[in-house]
């Protein structure tokens, strides 16, 4: 019991002495390890321009649908989008794609480089190259189109050029909008000299 005890004693003695000395040594490590820091990549984050985020208001992936006057479903999505200056009531978006479903089960798909959505008078202008492709197989080329948020009306800003079952198709301007006689039939009309180049269907086309 004896030596129990004086083996006990003796290691408590040494703990006292080795413990300190430990931690000694963990210390002056921390502070040469502390030495080989580059303070310049410390913060990876230190060039962030706070100010110019901020200022650069910017909405990623946004997304629209509704319901138009006369029934059509509208789908809008863009890749990205900024508030308007002045705080006006509107947005400018980027790659900006749209769907229309009329009532009648016509279906129009649109895309465009860029888009300005004006809140106040319902209203939605694409730019910088716009493709529209119909249900009844038309796609039409234009440089501009402007498209009316709370019904069914979109008008080319200037020429097109459709391409669909009757072969290719250049126009000064084209429209879609309910039929006078019909609202609830939807038209695809070309005006302002337009010229068709007419390409029948072989005998084992559709």
């Amino acid at each position: 019991m004896a030596t129990y005890d004086n083996t006990y004693s003796r290691v408590v003695a040494w703990l006292k002495v080795l413990l300190p000395v430990i931690a000694l040594v963990l210390l002056s490590t921390m502070f040469l390890i502390s030495r080989t820091i580059d303070p310049s990549r410390a913060i990876p984050f230190a060039n962030v321009d706070v100010e110019g985020l901020v200022r650069d208001q910017r909405i990623s992936a946004p997304a629209f649908s509704g319901v138009t006057q006369d029934g059509a479903a509208v789908s809008i999505k863009a890749e990205t989008a900024r508030p308007l200056p002045d705080g006006a009531d509107g947005l400018s978006a980027e790659v900006l794609t749209a769907r229309i479903e009329t009532p009648d089960g016509a279906q129009v798909d649109i895309k465009a480089a860029n888009a300005l959505v004006d809140g106040g008078a319902s209203l939605l202008t694409m730019s910088g190259g716009v493709v529209v492709t119909t249900s009844t197989e038309y796609r039409i080329d234009t440089k501009g189109l402007t498209s009316k948020l709370d019904r069914t009306e979109l008008e080319s800003d200037g020429a097109v050029r459709a391409t669909g079952p009757l072969g290719t198709l250049d126009a000064g301007q084209a429209r879609i909008a309910p039929a006078e006689a019909d609202a609830s039939t939807y038209l695809l009309v070309f005006k302002d000299g337009v010229k068709l180049v007419y390409v029948p269907k072989g005998p084992g086309d559709r």
